[in-house]
């Protein structure tokens, strides 16, 4: 194990003549820290404590030789900001800020996860498995350990208050198709316009729990103790007018949750239900690798189904209205998601509609709800088949049309769902 006690110290003799530095911007951006003669005391400590050959991410190409990259040692790692801080005279904990440099490059590289933030209001503590997924809650203080220098939050400008999302539902797996990499280059996810489609087994058991809507606000990539990767445009907010004890009216921005919502009594049976759905389609999907035809094709269409019906979902406000543009894609989701539940292996073309209308209503005992659950299939039919005739010459798809990206303003309410029958969450 390497020596760590150098890098320590080095950093500490940084921040010390960091106080003797300029505090016009211009002249302590990370690019002009890096020219500092200091800095290169800096850079021999990494060396010496964090090895190319334990710690390759850290290390790049400069003039020829492979060296620590500047931008990862001030930039990545919030040495950069620390010193800034220091230069404009604000009190900052060196000592924290000294450990917490030496941790990011000394330990070993975190594994890269996927986050989704969530609307909903859920009970401080929560964590509840959902396969390979787990949906929690963080305090503040959980939440600041995520980034590479916990020590200067509050203190820097422009950042993310991290209070916004205290109690914020997050659904959080790592992600086996990445690996850490400090290089700063940026990472582009091809997977798709809308996340839910690629995380839709820890989605769907969550909305089928209750009717209530739930929304995937924000994806980001998170690196323990290296990157927090949220950005604070993508937490929705909205601001609330609170009245002090003098009546004097003062308003905070609060993050918006919308109408999903947990009690801590309803925990023990949310975890329950997860548990018991994540299983069932755990065992549906395990069939796509099966040499039997019957099993893959279910797999197919239970994951065409759950990535349907979490884009329709996506695509409806919390005031169950939709955007003009997509109240099409809507019906044609949810008539995706229908005949992919619902339609056989063994069904004819001809006559599809009226099958698929019986079999949904089939699942409702009183004649009324029958009635009511076939009137809208036929509905959504109606709405679908609107849809093919004015595509058929032209645009087939909402990626290509060029009204699906002006969103002018939300001009239709969402279709009528099938009536539900009472479940665990309602």
């Amino acid at each position: 194990m390497e020596d760590t006690a150098p890098l320590r110290q080095a950093v500490l003799a940084w921040l010390e003549q960091a106080r003797d530095l300029p505090s016009i911007p211009q002249a302590i951006t990370d690019v002009a820290l890096s020219t500092q003669p200091e800095f290169d005391a800096v850079v021999n400590a990494v060396v010496g404590a964090a090895p190319k050959s334990e710690h390759r991410d850290l290390y790049g190409k400069a003039d020829g030789d492979c060296a620590p990259r500047w931008s990862t040692l001030l930039g990545g790692s919030g040495l950069g900001d620390a010193t800034r801080l220091v230069a404009q005279g604000a009190t900052v904990p060196v000592e924290e800020v000294a450990d917490s440099f030496v941790a990011f490059c000394t330990a070993p590289a975190p594994a890269v996860e996927d986050w989704l933030l969530l609307t909903g209001d859920l009970p401080e503590g929560t964590r509840i498995p959902l396969g390979r997924y787990i949906l929690q809650t963080f305090t503040v203080d959980e939440l600041r350990q995520l980034g590479p220098m916990p020590a200067l939050y509050g203190l820097q400008l422009g950042g993310l208050d991290l209070r916004l999302l205290t109690g914020a539902p997050f659904v959080h797996a790592p992600d086996p198709d990445r690996a850490s990499d400090r290089s700063g280059a940026p990472w582009f996810d091809f997977t798709g316009p809308r996340p839910e489609a690629r995380h839709w087994r820890a989605l769907l058991p969550l909305i089928l729990w209750s009717p209530e809507l739930l929304h995937v606000d924000a994806v980001f990539d998170v690196e323990r103790g290296r990157e927090f990767g949220l950005h604070p445009n993508h937490v929705p907010t909205t601001l609330q007018i609170y009245e002090d004890h003098d009546g004097r009216q003062e308003e905070v921005e609060v993050r918006e949750t919308g109408s999903f919502h947990v009690t801590q009594a309803q925990l023990p049976r949310l975890q329950a239900f997860c548990s018991a759905v994540t299983a069932k389609i755990d065992a549906v999907m395990d069939g796509a690798s099966s040499s039997r035809r019957l099993p893959r094709r279910r797999a197919l269409r239970l994951e065409r189904a759950a990535r349907h019906l979490l884009q329709a979902h996506q695509r409806t406000h919390s005031d169950y209205g939709v955007w003009e543009q997509e109240a099409d894609e809507l019906h044609l989701d949810y008539v995706i998601a229908l005949e992919a539940l619902m339609a056989s292996p063994d069904d004819e073309h001809e006559g599809v509609s009226e099958r698929i209308r019986s079999r949904a209503a089939a699942l409702f005992l009183t004649p009324s709800l029958r009635q009511q659950v076939e009137t809208i299939v036929q509905e959504a039919y109606t709405a679908r088949d609107a849809l093919s005739l004015r595509t058929a010459g032209g645009c087939r798809g909402p990626c290509s049309r060029c009204s699906c990206r002006r969103r002018p303003g939300r001009g239709r309410p969402a279709s009528a769902a099938i009536p539900r029958r009472s479940g665990p969450g309602g």
